[in-house]
């Protein structure tokens, strides 16, 4: 338990940013959804999907939210599973 009023002030920075971090870690992982489910059903728009799970990913990678290389790797995973659909 928090002893002091500047404790106190952290558990509440720090349980909005962990829910801000979750919010944006959910519309990632939707991103990513979205471009893989549509490689299975439109492969026309599966570039666009692709475009904006890109930028999701970077977009993590710069707040912090996942790491670097992991956004790295994740976005060649992703375009390998398009260039091995052409």
């Amino acid at each position: 338990m928090a002893n002091s009023r500047s404790a106190e002030k952290r558990v509440r920075v720090n349980a909005a940013k962990r829910s801000q971090t979750l919010a944006h870690k959910s519309a990632l992982r939707t991103s990513i959804k979205r471009y893989l489910s549509a490689l299975e059903e439109d492969p026309a728009n599966a570039p666009a999907h692709l475009q904006q799970a890109v930028k999701a990913l970077d977009k993590a990678a710069a707040k912090g939210i996942i790491h670097k290389n992991a956004a790295a790797r994740k976005k060649s995973r992703l375009t390998k599973k398009l260039a091995d659909l052409a």
